[in-house]
């Protein structure tokens, strides 16, 4: 009975966090629904402000309000928007000097009357620099200050205390977002130019990492004459490495490809493998391409022709450079 009882109220706990969980999600869930009439005029005129500015978008707040603000100079910069946080309190300490006349900054403070950010005010005012703020009170000190208020207000927190920030932190952090990705479309922001400022991260690689940059040239790359026998390919490209070999005139023009995939249908045609010339056993017309393409090309190539290797010609069709799809999964375009 005592297991039973035990096992009751463990089910009746679990529940109950269940059920303030989702009142969590649900509250936060209509602070955010609740922005979508704040998309208004107030909401243009601060994107036509950062649109622009000349210099950089400098965003400010304190306590959980510069985490968010944080990460909303994060998402600006990496959206064509130079942007950077500074902390008010280091403000009023020698860092307010990294705004300039030529940027404009966004406060973050859910009561609109932070007093580190107060502090600094009449310094920004000073510089005549535009001001958005993000408040959840128009008539605050902040909100009259205004070249922009944008009202972030919510109806409850979603603490039941009412104390920890979290709601009015998610709508701010909505906001920016919306004022972020407002900005890229408006800047016609293009995939290219997110990756140019992610270049360590994978779309990074897929979209800026060229086939020269990964490709084997010179003694690396493993190539033999049409004369030569199936045992000598077949050294070569053990030595090197790649799965397969290019066969070419002395020139280095490419007469053809022999790869594992060949190499496999001439031992299940039983040849000779020490009596057999390449040239005989090659495959013909194989698929090439030409330096400076994208690495992620190069791969949609491979998958496209359900093949591992490719070999890089020049325009006169001189060998050049050679790769294979470990080369891609080492670079981490794959």
């Amino acid at each position: 009975m005592a297991e039973q009882s035990i096992a009751a109220e463990s089910g009746s706990e679990a529940e109950k966090l269940q059920e303030l969980g989702l009142a969590v999600v649900e509250i936060e869930a209509r602070a955010v629904a609740d922005l979508r009439t704040r998309i208004d005029d107030s909401f243009v005129r601060a994107c036509h402000c950062l649109l622009h500015c000349e210099g950089r978008i400098v965003v400010i707040g304190m306590g959980k309000s510069g985490h968010i603000g944080g990460k909303i100079a994060a998402t600006l910069a990496s959206t064509g928007s130079p942007a950077f946080f500074v902390h008010p309190g280091e403000a009023s300490h020698g860092d307010l000097g990294m705004i300039t006349p030529k940027d404009v900054v966004l406060a973050l403070s859910n009561s609109g009357e932070t007093e580190e950010i107060l502090t600094i005010l009449p310094l920004i005012k000073r510089l005549s620099v535009p001001l958005i703020c993000l408040t959840g009170n128009a008539g605050s000190t902040l909100g009259r200050a205004a070249t922009v208020h944008i009202d972030v207000s919510v109806a409850q927190e979603a603490c039941p205390l009412g104390l920890a920030p979290t709601s009015s932190s998610t709508a701010a952090l909505v906001m920016g977002d919306a004022l972020a990705i407002s900005l890229l479309e408006a800047r016609g922001f293009t995939t290219e130019d997110f990756a140019r400022s992610h270049p360590g991260g994978r779309l990074g690689r897929r979209l800026l990492l060229l086939i020269d940059d990964i490709m084997h040239t010179d003694g690396a790359m493993p190539t033999v004459g049409a004369q030569a026998l199936l045992s000598d390919a077949l050294v070569e490209m053990t030595r090197k490495g790649l799965g397969m070999t290019a066969v070419i005139e002395p020139d280095y023009t490419v007469m053809g490809i022999f790869t594992d995939g060949d190499l496999r249908r001439v031992l299940d045609r039983a040849q000779d493998i020490h009596h057999t010339p390449i040239g005989a056993v090659m495959t013909r017309n194989c698929t090439i391409v030409r330096p400076g393409i994208l690495a992620a090309e190069a791969l949609q190539i491979m998958e496209a022709k359900k093949i591992n290797a490719l070999l890089v010609v020049d325009p006169t069709g001189h060998l050049v450079g050679a790769l294979n799809m470990h080369d891609l999964l080492r670079a981490g375009v794959v």
